[in-house]
């Protein structure tokens, strides 16, 4: 249960970081994604696990992938899709090998980064 609860919680901290990021009140949001605002609420401190359909809602209205916040509520398994990116950008004929290596250590220099920006949020 206590991972359940978990899962609420960073899912509904999650949809409030990027409903903050994109500048929007709770209200606003839950008018963009056709939801009543205490409900929105609710999920956003955890208090709800919203349907898929609700999640996708709230994806839209953010502008973000419905899979991202699918996944953080359990409802899909995360893809390695980092392996997938480093293979394509490995394969791609349009640019030299200098540049390949160059797109790949920026990508994973921004995963890092957001690997300890969630380390520290989660210390802090």
């Amino acid at each position: 249960m206590t991972d359940y609860a978990s899962r609420l919680g960073d899912l509904g901290e999650f949809i409030r970081d990027q409903r903050r990021t994109a500048r929007l009140s709770l209200r606003k949001l839950s008018e963009l994604a056709g939801i009543s605002n205490p409900y929105l609420s609710q999920i956003e401190r955890g208090l709800r696990k919203p349907s898929a359909e609700i999640l996708q809602a709230i994806a839209r209205a953010l502008r973000i992938s419905s899979e991202t916040l699918y996944v953080r509520a359990g409802i899909l398994d995360e893809r390695d899709d980092v392996q997938d990116l480093v293979e394509h950008i490995q394969r791609d004929i349009t640019i030299n090998e200098r540049q390949k290596q160059a797109l790949v250590e920026i990508y994973r220099s921004f995963q890092r980064e957001r690997a300890e920006e969630d380390d520290t949020s989660r210390t802090g």
